[in-house]
C-alpha cells in the first residue's frame, strides 16, 4: 500500500469543481483510493459560517454557560444537530443532521481564512463522495474510490483519529461474521472499518498544519467497487445497539 498525499490544490472556495480539480492534478486511478478531508469538501460545498452574522437564541446561550463555550457556535451546533448528547464544561457533544455523534457537531475554525470564520461538515457526506467521484471521472475517466474523513475524538481514549463520514466506491466494513477464524471458530461480531482504517492511513501522510487535504491511495485496488454503494452510513450504530449514551 502506497499512500501520496496530494500537494498544490489551490485555496478551495464555494463552487470550486473539486472533483475535477483532484482529477487533473492527481489522475487517480480505477484501483486507487482518493481520501478528501472534510474540511475541504465542505468549503467547495459552502459549508463555511462567519460567527459575525450568528445571533444565538436562548438555547444556544443557555447551552454556552453551561459549557463555556462561544454561544454562537453553540448556535450553529443546534443547527446543525438532532440531539445534544451530552453538555458539560468544555464539552458539547452531539447527533448531528446527518446521524454522526462529534464534538460540536463537527465544526471547526481550524484552516479556514478568516478569524471568525468556521466549516460545517456536509450535509450529505456520502453525497459529497459520490458526487466527487462523479466529478472525476468527467473529468478524467476513471472512478477511483472516494472517503471523506474527518477527526473524531473517541470514547475512552484520548487523542483523535481520522474516520469515514462519508464513501463512494468502497465498501466501508467487511463483515467476517459467519467466516472461521484461524482456528476454524465461526466469528460472530467482527465487522472490519475499512473506511475508517484507510482515512487513518491517509491522516498518516497528511501534517495537520499542511497544504494537502487530499490524499491518494494505491495497492488496495481490491476494495475499490464498480458501483458507488451504500456509503459510510452503514457504520452509524443504531439506536436499539447504542449501549453508551
Amino acid at each position: 500500500m502506497r499512500v501520496r498525499p496530494l500537494d498544490g490544490l489551490p485555496e478551495i472556495a464555494a463552487g470550486d469543481p473539486l472533483g475535477e480539480l483532484i482529477a487533473a492534478a492527481a489522475s487517480p486511478q480505477d484501483d486507487e483510493i482518493v481520501v478528501v478531508s472534510q474540511k475541504v469538501a465542505s468549503k467547495a460545498e459552502g459549508r463555511v459560517r462567519s460567527l459575525s452574522e450568528v445571533e444565538p437564541g436562548e438555547e444556544a446561550q443557555r447551552l454556552a454557560a453551561q459549557t463555556g463555550k462561544d454561544p454562537r457556535m453553540v448556535e450553529l451546533a443546534l443547527a446543525e444537530s438532532r440531539a445534544v448528547i451530552r453538555a458539560a464544561p468544555g464539552v458539547l457533544i452531539c447527533e448531528t443532521n446527518d446521524g454522526w455523534i462529534c464534538a460540536n457537531a463537527g465544526i471547526d475554525a481550524s484552516n479556514t481564512s478568516g478569524e471568525d470564520e468556521v466549516t460545517l461538515l456536509p450535509e450529505d457526506a456520502d453525497a459529497s463522495a459520490r458526487r466527487l467521484r462523479a466529478e472525476i471521472k468527467a473529468q478524467g475517466g476513471t472512478s477511483p474510490a472516494i472517503v471523506i474523513a474527518d477527526s473524531f475524538g473517541r470514547p475512552w481514549r484520548l487523542g483523535q483519529a481520522d474516520i469515514a463520514i462519508g464513501c463512494a466506491g468502497l465498501a466501508a466494513l467487511d463483515d467476517w461474521r459467519g467466516r472461521p477464524d484461524a482456528g476454524g471458530r465461526p466469528l460472530a461480531a467482527t465487522e472490519i472499518a475499512l473506511a475508517d482504517q484507510i482515512s487513518g492511513a491517509a491522516d498518516l501522510a497528511r501534517d495537520k498544519d499542511s497544504s494537502a487535504p487530499v490524499a491518494v491511495i494505491s495497492g488496495l485496488g481490491d476494495l475499490v467497487t464498480a458501483d458507488d454503494g451504500p456509503g459510510a452510513k452503514v457504520m452509524q450504530r443504531s439506536p436499539g445497539e447504542d449501549l453508551f449514551r
